[in-house]
């Protein structure tokens, strides 16, 4: 029979990575994403794979997040030569993304090279290069929304929208197992149906096996209207203060959300602040897919955007200042009040927002205001946790600002939008959860065995079922 292979985003909620062998010798890689976090996580990024990169006939991504993503140039690195499936958006996206993330590594290993040879150790090796990247990206091969198509021999791939980020898919397989077809479906990360500017997840009805992510399986999102009026209180409050507002934000997703909000803030006269700043070179880039693709967005949004006849969005929220270069991003830090910064990265381990952390968490007038999930090990998650001090380049930064963590602006459905979602499919289907820490994942496995009398199971990492 045909096998399926769990070896990441099992018990966690990065590094997504499954494997499907069919009895006739196809394999598809089904995601191949970075570990993030704790060091010890990160450090997984650079184990040898389960498997052999050069005998697998195809790969198949739901979405550009690097926790999907993040591990295809090391992939193509060890050996791997065939296509990449995503959808269209999604194949811009990850270029955007995995050159960054290629960047990044480069630039990491060079700084610790440095150190290691003052120490007399050897040099250390970037994870991948911008060359893999580069050579990654070539085997990207775009699909549109709904259209089956052969990824390897017996295998149909047909992606349907997720809702979560621009180009993100539900991933339905259908492969076949000598005279048998078995579909796989993978949620992917499903989208919060409150989300502004995606449409709601797509709902099936058909398959025998389904994987279920489980981010937020425990619980179920504060009211989205409920957390923009606490978004707006607290601008008009750290208005009040005289202080910035910093919001740490992923710069695919996340941060167009938020600026569609704020300009709808600003529309209304709602916000007080003089500039916004988005200091994100990839965000900046992705906001110009968002608006190649916005024939994407919700139909409420689309009929917005056309009424107010909005082709740039600085014709949205017209205070919005976009800074690209290092000269610029260092300019805002001469700014003491009345501004709101937006920058990567989302969890506070790397990227722009921390030199803005340099220059602001350390005073009582500042407000810092998380808008999602803050992963363990991050330092974002010390400050929610309540930490006093926090480890900034190099330097212990006391934590003085005003901390606010938003509960409704997720990406992720909610636990009665996984039950609602799931619930659409007929004949009980095989059911696992994954893409979730492990105790998330029992609530939303005890939740769906009272409310739809579903068993659901829990993976071990590295396990193996019959398709």
């Amino acid at each position: 029979m045909a096998l399926l292979n769990f070896f990441g985003a099992v018990r966690q909620v990065t590094g997504s990575c499954y494997l499907i062998e069919s009895r006739d010798g196809a394999r598809v890689l089904l995601e191949c994403g970075m570990h993030q976090g704790r060091r010890q996580e990160e450090d997984r990024n650079r184990a040898p794979f389960p498997f052999d990169p050069a005998s697998l006939d195809a790969v198949v991504v739901s979405h550009a997040h690097l926790d999907h993503t993040g591990l295809l140039p090391r992939l193509v690195a060890s050996g791997y030569r065939g296509p990449i499936f995503a959808t269209e958006a999604c194949s811009e996206l990850m270029e955007l993304m995995l050159l960054d993330s290629a960047h990044i590594q480069e630039k990491d290993a060079e700084w610790e090279s440095k150190w290691r040879v003052r120490q007399g150790k050897p040099p250390v090796k970037p994870l991948y290069t911008t060359k893999d990247t580069e050579r990654t990206l070539g085997l990207r091969h775009p699909l549109p929304y709904g259209n089956a198509h052969e990824v390897a021999k017996g295998v149909q791939l047909t992606f349907h929208d997720a809702g979560h980020i621009l180009g993100s898919a539900i991933v339905e397989l259908d492969v076949q197992d000598h005279h048998l077809t078995r579909r796989l479906v993978f949620s992917g990360d499903l989208g919060n149906t409150c989300s502004p500017l995606m449409r709601a997840p797509t709902t099936l009805e058909r398959a025998d096996l389904v994987l279920l992510e489980s981010t937020y399986g425990d619980r179920d999102h504060r009211n989205s209207s409920e957390t923009l009026e606490e978004l707006a209180d607290i601008l008009q409050q750290a208005h009040r203060d005289g202080g910035n507002v910093l919001i740490p934000a992923f710069a695919v997703g996340r941060t167009q959300d938020l600026i569609y909000y704020l300009g709808r803030f600003y529309q209304e006269g709602r916000l007080p602040q003089r500039a916004v700043f988005l200091d994100s070179p990839m965000a900046i880039r992705a906001n110009a897919i968002y608006a190649r693709y916005h024939q994407q967005f919700a139909q409420r949004n689309q009929a917005e955007i056309e009424a107010r006849h909005i082709k740039r969005i600085e014709d949205w929220l017209p205070i919005l200042r976009c800074t690209p270069t290092p000269e610029e991003s260092m300019a805002i830090n001469r700014v003491k009040s009345g501004a709101i910064i937006i920058a990567g990265s989302g969890m506070c381990n790397g990227g722009r927002i921390v030199h803005h952390f340099k220059h602001n968490l350390w005073r009582s007038d500042c407000h810092l205001v998380f808008p999602g999930f803050q992963a363990g090990g991050t330092t974002g998650r010390a400050i929610v946790d309540g930490a006093a001090t926090v480890k900034v380049l190099h330097q212990r930064i006391a934590v003085k600002a005003r901390v606010h963590t938003l509960g409704g602006f997720s990406a992720h459905a909610g636990q009665a939008q996984l039950l609602d979602w799931v619930s659409h499919f007929k004949h009980h289907p095989e059911l696992y959860l994954v893409h979730g820490e492990l105790e998330k994942s029992q609530v939303l496995q005890q939740v769906l065995r009272e409310r739809l009398n579903w068993l659901a199971n829990i993976p071990e990492p590295g396990e193996q079922i019959a398709l």
